[in-house]
């Protein structure tokens, strides 16, 4: 990759990694628009570039990181359902990674249910409890399918299990930091010939810290967006987004054309 593809990738990432609109998926579909090849390293760069929109999180919100142990017993038991079905599914979910089309038609699917998302789950609920943590945690499981949206997925998760919008999208924020680490980690370790190659090194290493810091600054400004829209507005405006997007993916895509020309 490019510098130029690194930076614009990063910035798909941190403005959509905390909006209901799937990161992994605008990556993909970015990738495919700047005509980037899905190598191994592309993959890894994928899903470790959102480590760094994840530690805006611990930026902001880094006060609330110094809770009860109740609060990590919470976070813990979220966290286990992805964990335990990202290590065994962990390959077929790269090769997921590949599929503008699986991306297009979640984003479809998953923007007609965020029509209705507001008026299915209208609650007022500010506390979590365990139940509610692990029924969080499952909702996260479904959005390891590219396009689906991590933070969609928990945030609905939340709602559904009668949070309010703001307490839901805080705790899919703090789920994030546990779940990304994890995920680049075993990413890191799993691919680290291929990143830290000895002829491609240096060239590795200043693609990951660029892409991560721009992640991280422009995550910064995205949270400070998201949680102030969703809370007065919710969630319709990205529901359609996600199907226009989806939409003409599909369109370009049933015509045959070359995503990567646009």
């Amino acid at each position: 990759m490019s510098i130029f593809q690194t930076i614009t990738i990063a910035i798909v990432e941190g403005l959509t990694e905390f909006l209901p609109v799937s990161s992994t998926g605008h990556m993909i579909l970015a990738q495919a628009l700047l005509n980037v090849e899905s190598t191994a390293f592309v993959k890894a760069f994928t899903i470790n570039i959102q480590l760094g929109a994840i530690l805006s999180v611990l930026v902001l919100y880094w006060k609330r990181f110094f809770q009860t142990v109740n609060f990590y017993v919470k976070l813990l038991i979220a966290f286990i359902p992805a964990a335990i079905i990202g290590f065994f599914l962990g390959d077929y979910i790269d090769r997921l990674l590949e599929s503008v089309f699986t991306v297009a038609l979640m984003l479809v699917l998953g923007g007609i249910a965020m029509l209705f998302v507001d008026k299915w789950f209208n609650n007022n609920g500010e506390q979590i409890s365990n139940k509610q943590a692990l029924q969080i945690g499952f909702a996260q499981c479904v959005a390891m399918i590219p396009g689906v949206s991590r933070s969609a997925a928990t945030i609905v998760g939340g709602m559904a299990s009668g949070l309010n919008r703001k307490t839901a999208a805080e705790f899919s924020f703090f789920l994030a930091v546990p779940t990304m680490f994890a995920a680049s980690a075993y990413k890191l370790l799993k691919d680290y010939k291929v990143l830290f190659a000895e002829d491609s090194i240096r060239e590795n290493l200043m693609l990951l810290g660029t892409g991560n810091l721009v992640a991280f600054i422009v995550g910064v400004l995205a949270i400070r967006f998201f949680i102030s829209y969703l809370t007065r507005y919710g969630f319709k405006v990205f529901g359609w987004y996600r199907i226009i997007v989806g939409g003409i993916i599909l369109i370009l895509l049933a015509c045959d054309v070359d995503l990567a020309i646009l």
